[in-house]
């Protein structure tokens, strides 16, 4: 059974420390616990790539074979300002592979198709149209259980996995049609954390727009601004048509801010690059956050049947 990492190697070695070659300083966010991990170790997941819902069960892994091996000349080419369409491809198939495969990815989109269907459910069942459960769970409406917690909805999260795998192209293609922000952090003792999720989302002016920013070292990361005017017909001949970058200095609280940012979207682990005072405390501080998928019921007249789904940075314990 093969153990498939979900973030790759090549990646995470950038972010080890120079005297641990492959291997992370890692901290726990559950308990806070810090250790030293092998890039080899961490993030994967037994059959991880393997999907029973597609016909080539493996098929990510022949994607992965054309991002993984040129993923550092990629980062050395945005660091050198030479980017070409072979940097962008790497850079975006990267983190659509991680939005789709990784166990956060996976568990944010199972959300709305679980939502969807506790919808639907409860609307046949104010319609009279599903049966009063069982004795056993004490002939009640299916609405009760659901409210109650007797009864959920739960989805294979394999489900939505195949579906972002047959996306991959689709999804590399806004990506690479958006705005990138190409962030240097020159701040020596503040290095750019990663993670076993290392996506952060950031509102945009309080509206449903999300951008995303990813550390691709410690000492860069790249910000991701949604192109809301993207129409995939328009550049079916020109595939990086509406690509667009800047670069960009960070002062010393803009880096705390995406610190925190990564740190609250980590799902457990945090990694970083060196050993540092105010690491565990800064550490302490944003552990008790993750992000989840939430949802808007909106009535369309006839009912509350429709779902708006964002994705939100909330408290968990």
């Amino acid at each position: 059974m093969p153990l498939d990492h979900y973030i790759s190697q090549v990646y995470l070695k950038n972010f080890c420390p120079p005297e641990h070659e492959n291997n992370l300083l890692t901290i726990r966010k559950t308990d806070l616990h810090k250790f030293m991990a092998h890039t080899k170790t961490v993030c994967r997941v037994d059959n991880g790539s393997t999907n029973p819902y597609l016909l080539d069960e493996r098929a990510v892994e022949d994607f992965l074979k054309t991002i993984e091996p040129k993923y550092n000349k990629a980062l050395n080419k945005v660091i050198d300002d030479n980017i070409d369409e072979e940097c962008i491809y790497v850079i975006a198939g990267l983190i659509v592979y991680i939005l789709t495969c990784s166990p956060a990815g996976m568990r944010l989109r199972s959300e709305p198709p679980r939502r969807l269907v506790e919808t639907t459910v409860k609307m046949l069942d104010s319609k009279g149209m599903l049966p009063l459960s069982p004795p056993e769970l004490g002939v009640k409406k299916i609405t009760e259980l659901l409210n109650e917690g007797s009864l959920k909805i739960e989805i294979d999260s394999k489900y939505p996995q195949a579906i972002g795998i047959s996306m991959i192209s689709d999804l590399i293609k806004a990506y690479v049609n958006s705005k990138w922000d190409i962030l240097f952090n020159p701040f020596k003792n503040s290095p750019f954390f990663t993670s076993d999720y290392p996506i952060a989302i950031e509102r945009v002016n309080k509206s449903y727009l999300i951008n995303k920013i990813i550390p691709l070292s410690p000492w860069l990361a790249i910000k991701i601004n949604p192109n809301i005017e993207y129409d995939e017909k328009s550049i079916k001949n020109i595939p990086f048509k509406n690509f667009e970058y800047r670069r960009q200095d960070l002062k010393h609280s803009e880096v705390i801010e995406i610190n925190k940012l990564l740190v609250r979207c980590a799902e457990h682990l945090v990694f970083y690059h060196k050993e540092l005072e105010w690491i565990p405390k800064f550490v302490a501080d944003n552990a008790n956050f993750r992000i989840e998928t939430k949802s808007k019921l909106i009535n369309n007249g006839n009912g509350n049947t429709l779902i708006h789904m964002s994705e939100e940075i909330v408290r968990i314990y």
